[in-house]
């Protein structure tokens, strides 16, 4: 047998064919040698040179240098960067006492989004534009020192932030290489202040639980709407209804002067499919206004607070260790301090929490975390309040956010969806644009506040992430964390015990059934646990709209571009009735019947 193999390996037909194959393969290896070769010489060599005058010299500045590109001057390439399939690219870099006539690169080398590198970017003409987002330094009582955007007024967004240098976008001709050079020649200016008018106050007051924390002056506001007729000297009390949500710069939806936009108009809105929306708004404001001076509306008092801070527009409205003791400081020393103003009742029976979204937690929330304090909530599609629906991810049981588990392939996580459930970005997409914006969770975006809110303070200061920006893979100790400390439906299980007689006749959540953010996975999951309570039974309410979207608030009659604006009177009859279980029998309420 070993005889005859070398015999056929020592022939001379076998000898010609081993030959012939060898070359064909070498001649394969060569050719996709030469062809990646080929390849990497196409690839873009360009990169842009950043400075600032003089002018702005301040020592220099810390904070995040942006350069964003864009294939159209639709508007300010700032204003372009999103989550949709329609944004444009955006590079980012940290600086650290930049000063002027200091060069700042951006070349291959530096981290994108949507795409990765510059080398990516094709031949053709763009719009560029730089962009600083600077930072100041915080001494946190904590004992750490962190470098984060200020508010400026603007309710913390970092591309109309005041002191913040940016460029005039240009055109420019990008090819396989070369230099643009950039200058940040403008700076952003002032946020002028809102003035009081008949109706709406702005009440802002030094918060000295917060203050101490963040190791400077830190404020709260509340934006007010005084019931008709208000007279400071008056006896008359009235109940509180807080609408929590994103920063209001005043108190929105209410306007005293009829519409004055065209009924019929050719701006198309894309979230809501119609025209002539701005109408709409004005005529549900207007409306707003003579309901609340009708002789038999009931009065109160309605306020939009303005909790602003340096990671993100709002704060959530509870104690977070990053973030400081803002529920604490909403509670005990704002609310007070408007009752007092304002003629409030002050006691808890006369306080009530509404919002969508983000104010849809932040209801439920406050309302779980002091209980005795507030007398009702009414939670419309609440960010997630179950954490094992995060969204989309179970932060408990996967081990990635951005990849459901597989063998074999990587299967992306879909982050937000139409009406018709066609995905419309990817969570990893959705955290790549933040990790570019800022990094160590500074990006001033959505996934970045839920980490800084909900997470412990890593070894830099910083939140710690519950998973790997990059690469999604989830941190198990941040997510025990998180629900110890966050997640309201294991709270809420958790506490029942405890907490269950001061909540019951409270809790109201209501949901789209195709919520764009799939938040109402985790209503799901929250009713599966109210419905079970026992002594007591939480006697509330869990709704769902029917293939209805973000933000459906409960109304099963108008669509949601109604609806969506009628936050500070549609929850009014059964707020009444928690009035009429609750309020003192000698307590006189104007104009509520009870």
């Amino acid at each position: 047998m070993k005889n005859k193999t070398l015999n056929y390996f020592n022939s001379n037909s076998y000898h010609r064919n081993y030959i012939l194959q060898v070359k064909r393969i070498l001649i394969v290896l060569i050719s996709f040698i030469l062809f990646c070769c080929s390849e990497k010489q196409i690839y873009n060599k360009t990169k842009f040179e950043i400075t600032y005058p003089e002018k702005f010299a301040e020592n220099g500045y810390d904070g995040r240098l942006l350069l964003m590109i864009s294939n159209n001057n639709n508007a300010e390439p700032r204003f372009q960067i999103n989550d949709s399939h329609n944004t444009q690219i955006i590079f980012g870099i940290d600086v650290e006492s930049w000063k002027s006539g200091e060069t700042k690169i951006f070349d291959s080398n530096i981290y994108g989004y949507p795409i990765k590198s510059i080398e990516n970017l094709k031949e053709g003409e763009y719009y560029v534009q730089a962009f600083l987002h600077k930072y100041e330094t915080f001494n946190l009582s904590t004992g750490y020192k962190v470098k984060l955007p200020k508010d400026q007024g603007e309710g913390q967004k970092w591309n109309i932030s005041p002191k913040n240098l940016y460029s005039t976008p240009k055109k420019v001709k990008i090819s396989k290489s070369g230099t643009i050079k950039m200058s940040l020649e403008n700076e952003i200016p002032p946020i002028e202040s809102i003035k009081d008018s008949k109706y709406i106050k702005h009440v802002k007051i030094k918060s000295e639980m917060l203050s101490k924390f963040w190791g400077r002056d830190m404020f709260l506001q509340a934006n007010v709407l005084v019931p008709h007729n208000f007279d400071k000297n008056s006896k008359d009390k009235y109940p509180l209804m807080i609408f929590h949500g994103h920063f209001p710069n005043t108190f929105r939806g209410f306007r005293t002067e009829p519409p004055t936009a065209p009924k019929v108009d050719t701006i198309f809105n894309t979230r809501f499919g119609i025209t002539g929306y701005k109408y709409i708004q004005e005529k549900e404001a207007y409306d707003l206004y003579k309901n609340w001076i009708s002789d038999d509306f009931p009065r109160f008092i309605a306020i939009e607070i303005q909790h602003q801070n340096p990671y993100y527009d709002d704060s959530y409205a509870v104690n977070s260790a990053n973030l400081g003791p803002y529920g604490d400081a909403i509670t005990y020393e704002l609310i007070p301090h408007v009752e007092n103003l304002f003629n409030g009742v002050g006691k808890g029976w006369g306080r009530f929490l509404y919002g969508g979204s983000t104010g849809g937690w932040e209801a439920l929330a406050v309302q779980v975390f002091y209980p005795k304090e507030y007398n009702g909530c009414f939670a419309a599609c609440p960010d997630p309040i179950d954490f094992r629906a995060f969204t989309v991810v179970n932060i408990y049981e996967d081990e990635n956010a951005y990849y459901h588990k597989s063998y074999y392939k990587k299967t992306l996580r879909a982050g937000m969806r139409d009406g018709k459930g066609i995905i419309k970005s990817h969570l990893i997409d959705m955290n790549h644009r933040e990790m570019v914006l800022g990094s160590k969770g500074r990006s001033g975006d959505q996934w970045d506040i839920w980490q800084a809110v909900f997470s412990p303070t890593g070894t830099d200061g910083y939140p710690k992430p519950i998973w790997d920006k990059k690469s999604g893979e989830i941190d198990k100790n941040v997510a025990e964390y998180w629900k110890e400390n966050y997640d309201l439906s294991y709270i809420l299980k958790r506490d029942w015990n405890k907490i269950g007689n001061d909540l019951r006749g409270k809790l109201y959540i209501y949901c789209g059934d195709m919520d764009n953010y799939y938040l109402n996975n985790a209503v799901v999951l929250t009713e599966q646990f109210l419905e079970s309570t026992k002594n007591p039974y939480y006697n509330g309410e869990v709704d769902y709209g029917n293939l209805a979207e973000h933000c459906w608030n409960g109304d099963h009659e108008n669509p949601n571009h109604i609806s969506r604006l009628r936050y500070n009177t549609m929850y009014l009859p059964k707020i009444k009735e928690r009035l009429k279980q609750s309020a003192p029998k000698n307590h006189n309420l104007v104009n509520w019947g009870i």
